[in-house]
């Protein structure tokens, strides 16, 4: 499975800059001074570059929710139980959760994937069961994951990415649902951008001052542990990472590798950005940053990718939430793009 995951990675190409010109003048002719709606029309423009495509359409979106548990919840990293984890999937199926409200609210879909909860559910439900693990070890004292386990979490979310264009979908955003994900994304936050733990880590569902000290401390006993290698991807993730992470990861290597967009919500999707970059750095075009969370790691890591966020409502949630939002945004700069009246259309003067 690893030499198929090297051959989609090979699939993945910088997208071209030759139509950004035609997007620009696209733009340019609309009735408004040239760039005065802003990062609508860096959108917009984006959007035609990775579509190839001189009025491309935005008509499906969805946004895909990773659920997985995390082993190091053993050591006392979260303020909540493990059981949420499994209790919040049943929450996003009934549609009661905020992921489900702002996707309604721009029109998106939600899949929920089961790639690593640490609980069995009803056959019956309407959910993607791709359970690869019942969550992670514990990195405070083995690695979280095997090389292989890690790997097949990433094709899940390529699976994903290609179910999803099959179906018809234009964009995509990442969600994800773990207690104790903070940690493990915090910990990979360490390993890529080179940055101090304790700059990269926050306090997640709200924890306390001495809890997060602790919290501090187990992310730098882990990475003493395993001592994971930033140019080796695939061992830091299975060191150090989680099962949502790295089908995040995947799903953002799907999406590249069919030209779709993909939009970053917070922390944990970020570490999963991180992952996909190193092991396929053209990915980072196809990479939108939904919003900054309160999470002190993620601008570091959005720094390290070199994406600014479109948000900063201050949001710490997780799920897709932020992301969701930016698909808004994105769907509002392709509308400005293909709707707007020219110049010429509408009898209006040019400067």
């Amino acid at each position: 499975m690893e030499q198929e995951l090297m051959r989609l990675i090979a699939q993945i190409k910088p997208v071209s800059t030759a139509w950004s010109a035609r997007a620009k003048e696209r733009l340019d002719s609309l009735t408004k001074p040239p760039g005065s709606l802003g990062r609508l029309e860096e959108l917009a423009s984006r959007y035609v570059c990775i579509r190839e495509e001189p009025m491309p359409a935005l008509k499906k979106k969805r946004v895909v929710v990773f659920a997985a548990d995390h082993g190091v919840v053993a050591e006392g990293v979260s303020a909540y139980p493990q059981e949420v984890t499994y209790q919040m999937v049943y929450n996003f199926l009934r549609g009661g959760a905020a992921i489900n409200v702002l996707a309604r609210h721009v029109g998106a879909e939600v899949e929920v994937v089961d790639i690593g909860v640490k609980a069995d559910f009803a056959p019956d439900l309407d959910l993607v069961a791709c359970k690869v693990a019942y969550g992670t070890r514990n990195m405070a004292r083995e690695p979280a994951l095997t090389r292989e386990e890690a790997v097949r979490a990433i094709w899940v979310g390529v699976e994903r990415a290609q179910e999803a264009v099959s179906q018809g979908v234009d964009a995509l955003a990442a969600g994800d649902m773990g207690i104790g994900n903070t940690t493990a994304a915090a910990a990979l936050g360490a390993v890529f951008t080179g940055r101090p733990v304790a700059a990269v880590t926050g306090r997640g569902t709200g924890i306390d001052d001495a809890t997060m000290q602790h919290k501090i401390g187990v992310i730098n006993r882990a990475l003493s542990l395993h001592r994971p290698d930033p140019q080796d991807p695939l061992g830091a993730l299975a060191a150090v990472g989680g099962l949502e992470i790295a089908g995040i990861a995947g799903l953002i290597l799907g999406a590249a590798a069919a030209r779709r967009p993909l939009l970053l919500d917070g922390l944990i999707a970020t570490a999963g950005a991180l992952v996909a970059a190193k092991m396929a750095p053209a990915a980072t075009d196809y990479l939108f940053a939904a919003h900054r969370s309160q999470e002190p790691g993620h601008q570091i890591m959005l720094d390290s990718l070199g994406l600014s966020p479109l948000l900063n409502l201050q949001m710490r949630l997780g799920e897709g939430t932020g992301a969701a939002l930016g698909l808004g945004l994105l769907e509002a700069g392709l509308k400005i793009y293909r709707e707007m009246a020219t110049f010429a259309d509408a009898g209006v003067s040019e400067k």
